[in-house]
């Protein structure tokens, strides 16, 4: 398939091609892959500064809080001047992050740069479904979120093989080096291939105001938040999965640390699986069904987890089917619920994504936190929890939200 001239974008509505497709979901997934592919370099890391893993968690915990936070400030921003400036701006301050952790002779510096890069990279991740909504709608837009999110969503399955093998080779100072000129490439591919997407036209006004408006809006309005809460209740789970999968599948089921890297990438094609079908379930039943059935499908899966604890705890092949049942259910909730989150918000894409973003990072600190902070559980267990827990919330939201109408939005 052969990308379309990039003076036609500004034209009209363009077809997606391969090259547009993946150079999205690369900006979409970056932000993701450099969330957890420190996490096998803990121990070199602790050697090397002097610290503990336990003192390292804060360089996870300020990722997520700068990611959630810097979301909701380049939504706005970008409403306001356009996307690309604050894409490129922020990969180049992303690669710039990853130079300050690989020459890191301390803890503050390592937190410092880690702080640079969730600030720098949050751009790629929130304006990426910002970019695919200025240029697609209907059943188009979410073919193409499909695709971005399936990969947003694979990224952290891949990371932690990437981040074992490159520790082994270069050590983790060259993986943060690595992972810098991914960005200086991501940001050199992004220029040469998209101009700007948010015409000059559709631009909204910056001003604390109108921002907080918008996004008490946002947060008011049912077209928004039925979908977007579902969203941050299967990446919460998701995550919740990502903090158990050490103590799960090295504690209790005996995998070695880089078969634990492989297991995660051999997740990956189901989380595709579902992505690519997605658009065809979309097309026959609806997105709201659609929605509803990954949903049902993530609950089922927490619910086996919860099962398979109480009668094999020891069992890999009944671990490894009731999470391949929820990550199912979740590469189809995921990408058609930030679908539905964005499609009414056009003039308001950037600030949609960068709350629908903020959620999501939240749901994900939230359902790693509680995984962690089940006392008395054993890991398998309290993941089950947290899956199972968190869907219910979701469809509770989700039929408590549809007594609400549709709010006007402000132009």
């Amino acid at each position: 398939m052969k990308d379309a001239p990039v003076q036609t974008l500004a034209a009209g509505r363009p077809v997606p091609t391969r090259g547009m497709v993946s150079l999205l979901a690369a900006l979409a997934a970056i932000g993701a892959l450099s969330t957890n592919i420190i996490l096998p370099s803990f121990p070199a890391i602790g050697a090397g500064l002097g610290v503990s893993d336990a003192q390292l968690g804060v360089t996870l915990s300020i990722f997520f809080v700068v990611f959630a936070i810097g979301q909701l400030i380049v939504g706005p921003l970008s409403d306001r001047y356009g996307r690309r400036k604050l894409v490129i701006g922020g990969l180049l301050l992303f690669a710039a992050g990853g130079v300050i952790c690989s020459l890191s002779p301390n803890l503050t510096w390592l937190v410092l740069g880690r702080a640079a890069q969730a600030a720098g990279v949050c751009a790629a991740s929130v304006l990426a479904r910002a970019i695919a909504r200025d240029l697609f709608e209907g059943e188009t837009l979410s073919k193409v979120l499909a695709m971005v999110i399936v990969a947003m969503a694979a990224a952290p399955g891949f990371s932690p093989l990437l981040g074992s093998v490159a520790e082994q080779f270069v050590g983790w100072r060259w993986t943060f080096a690595t992972v810098s000129a991914l960005g200086l490439i991501l940001a050199s591919w992004y220029a040469l291939r998209l101009p700007e997407t948010h015409a000059t036209s559709r631009r909204t006004p910056l001003a604390i105001g109108p921002v907080f408006a918008a996004y008490t809006q946002l947060l008011r309005d049912a077209r928004f938040m039925r979908p977007a809460t579902v969203v941050a209740c299967v990446t919460g789970a998701l995550y919740g999965f990502f903090d158990a999968a050490p103590a799960v599948l090295i504690g209790a089921l005996g995998l070695s640390s880089l078969l634990l890297g492989f297991f995660f990438a051999a997740t990956v094609p189901v989380v595709f699986a579902a992505g690519l079908l997605v658009p065809k379930l979309s097309g026959r039943w609806g997105p709201q069904k659609t929605l509803q059935l990954g949903v049902m499908l993530s609950l089922a899966g927490g619910m086996l987890i919860c099962g398979v604890n109480v009668q094999a705890p020891t069992n890999l092949v009944g671990f490894t089917a009731a999470l391949c049942v929820f990550l199912f259910g979740m590469g189809m909730a995921n990408p058609v619920g930030t679908a539905l989150s964005l499609a009414p918000f056009a003039a308001q894409a950037g600030a949609a994504s960068a709350m629908l973003g903020f959620m999501q990072m939240s749901g994900a600190a939230l359902g790693a936190t509680f995984v962690t902070k089940l006392a008395g559980l054993s890991p398998m267990a309290a993941l089950g929890l947290v899956v199972v827990a968190s869907q219910v919330l979701s469809i509770a939201l989700f039929a408590l939200l549809r007594q609400q109408p549709p709010k006007p939005y402000a132009r």
